[in-house]
Formats: C-alpha cells, structure tokens, sequence
C-alpha cells in the first residue's frame, strides 16, 4: 500500500474509532498498527530536525508519549510511524488491571481527553518478554530509541522499591527510561514528588541505575501542577542526582478551559487545555536548570506552532498523545514539516539553535497571569 492510500485508509478508520467507546478504539487501533495498518515511512528527517536527548540521536523531536502502547503491542509498526523516539508504558513490577470503567472520555469540543486508568498493564515479565522478543526479531536495533515509563503498583507497600525493580529488570532492555510520580490516577502516587520522598526515590533508582551493565539515560516525569516551590524542590533534585533529563508534564487535574458534562469526570486531563500551563512548566524547568539538562516538552502540543512555543520555550524533544488519538499518526508528518518550515523561516539551521528563545518572555507571560 502506498503512504497515499495508507493516510487515507488512516483518515476513514479514524472517522470510525472517534465514534466509538474511546478505550476499545485505542484498543482496535493498536491491534491495527500491529498487523502493519499505519505509516511505515520511519522516522522524518530533515538537518534541522535532528536533535540529541540525553546523549540520544533522534532524527526528529518528534516522540509518542507513554500511554499509547502500555504494553509494547505494537512498538515496532510505532517505530516506523514517523516519530523520533517512543515511549512505551508505564509498566509496573506486578500486572494491575487499574481503575474500573469507563475510565477514557473525548471532551470533543475541545479536542482534550480525560483518563483515570490507574497504571493498567500486564506488567514487568510480559514488558520484558516483550522486549526481548523486539530485539530478537530486530537485532540491528529498530529506527529509533524506545523508552519505558516506569511506575508503581497501586498496592505496593514500598514504591520506591518498584522503580528499583523495574530499573533492574527492564534497564538492559530500553534506550532510556523514565520514572513516572506524577500520575494523578494513582492514589497518593504525586506525594513522590514532595522534596523528601523524591530524594530518597532518586537515590535509589539512580543506584539501580548504575548497577546495570550499561547504564541507560534516567528521565522524571512531572505533574503541570506543581507550584514554584515543587519546581524547586525537583530542579534541585534532579541536578543533585545527576538525572539526564525531565519530561513536563503529565496530565492536569485542573479543568481550567473545557466544559460539558465529561468535563466533570474524575482523572488526568491532556489535550490544548494543557498547553499553556504545561509550557510555563516547562519554562519554569528551563529557567532553573540552565541550558545542560535536556526537557522534553509534552501537552497540548496540537500544531506545528505549539510545538515550536515547547522548543523556545525550552524543550529538546516533545512528546504527543492527546493529538494523534483525535487526528492520527500522520500528522506526524505534518507536524515535522510545520516545524521544519518555522525554524527555516526564522533563520535557524538548527532545532538546537531555537532551544529556550522565549524562556523569558514565557515568565513573563506567567507572571503577569
């Protein structure tokens, strides 16, 4: 099938999932991609495109957030999707069948999704058959890193300890990994990220870290809705504990900007209400940390202009979930041409050159709101 008919199949399959049960579409859709039904153009190049993350050549800024493939069903088709890298996950030491349904809602008139799915996934020993069998069938590698998104068991009497565990097990498997605290779906899952238990957490996942045979870069995910005192407490942790970089941000639990009756669900929103906060996130992260520690800019990222407010705002890669449920994995394409055409426009040669160009007029903006 040529990438013509492929978009265009992709456009009808996707007028028939957005009217579906939005968790069986998901569903369906992955079992699609892995049956080879989706782009398969790997990873969009361009010079100006190609960025680094934490020591990780990607040939776009371009990712698929954790979330999108939970278990690794189709990372490979997802590989080749168009993206620069893929996270996968988040992915806890036990199988957890998570929150009861529903648990997925559309807010369609604001094209933003609430989920309360609570870290649903068959667990680390299926994730690491997975995995394996990836790299069995793919021994010179796939197009582009695979992360994992790392998390805790909802029953877990020592949750520190899960993301040592999952480090050990999972760590030989991935390009890099991420640990996750900032799910709101997790009861209690967010006081990880208070100034204390994150700096016994990082102690002992950086520790895990290093005993792997290779080390693997180890990235923090972030809530949008830490005050500055939390930006703080984590931009001084992760300098302290030498993390290779931090994702802002997870869902919001904020409902700031959306309306109707779905708004009111309990969960994690994602989609363009999120953009503004999670990019004064961002900037916040940017403005603390200085230019060495690589951001991955995530939510509400919709356009190739909201992409390129993350890069100025301080990112080195992005992230997209929300998006590519409502308009596909071929507006990865589009959105790489946007942005490749922004960067000419504004005369760099570079993604690298406009890193963190409005991160004062970014605080600014924040602080006047």
């Amino acid at each position: 099938m040529t990438p013509r008919w492929r978009r265009r199949a992709e456009r009808l399959g996707l007028a028939v999932l957005t009217r579906s049960d939005p968790e069986a579409a998901h569903g369906l859709a992955l079992r699609l991609l892995s049956h080879g039904l989706g782009p398969e153009s790997g990873p969009i190049e361009t010079p100006r495109l190609a960025t680094t993350l934490a020591g990780l050549p990607l040939k776009n800024p371009f990712g698929i957030a954790a979330g999108f493939d939970k278990n690794a069903e189709a990372a490979a088709p997802l590989s080749r999707a168009g993206a620069g890298l893929v996270e996968l996950g988040a992915v806890t030491p036990r199988p957890q069948v998570g929150n009861p349904l529903p648990r997925l809602f559309r807010l369609r008139a604001e094209s933003a999704v609430i989920n309360r799915f609570g870290f649903n996934n068959d667990g680390m020993e299926a994730m690491a058959a997975r995995l394996e069998a990836l790299r069995t069938a793919h021994p010179d590698g796939l197009p582009v890193p695979i992360g994992l998104n790392l998390g805790a068991n909802k029953d877990s009497e020592d949750r520190a300890g899960d993301y040592e565990v999952l480090i050990a097990r999972l760590g030989p498997l991935a390009d890099f990994l991420t640990i996750n605290v900032s799910s709101p779906n997790t009861e209690r899952l967010r006081d990880l990220q208070g100034p204390a238990a994150l700096d016994a957490l990082l102690s002992r996942a950086v520790a895990a870290r290093a005993a792997l045979p290779a080390p693997k870069p180890l990235l923090l995910k972030i809530a949008p809705d830490l005050d500055e005192a939390g930006l703080d407490a984590v931009a001084e942790a992760a300098m302290r504990h030498g993390l290779s970089g931090i994702i802002a941000t997870n869902t919001t639990l904020s409902r700031e900007g959306v309306s109707g009756p779905r708004a009111a669900e309990r969960g994690g929103l994602s989609g363009p209400p999120l953009m503004a906060r999670s990019t004064a996130v961002l900037a916040g992260l940017r403005r603390r940390l200085g230019p060495a520690m690589p951001l991955v800019g995530v939510g509400g990222i919709t356009t190739a202009e909201d992409a390129y407010a993350k890069i100025r705002a301080g990112a080195s890669a992005l992230q997209l979930y929300t998006a590519l449920a409502y308009r596909g994995l071929w507006h990865l394409h589009d959105l790489a041409a946007g942005l490749d055409a922004l960067l000419a426009r504004d005369g760099y040669a570079s993604l690298g050159e406009a890193v963190g160009a409005d991160v004062d007029a970014v605080a600014r903006v924040t602080k006047a709101g």
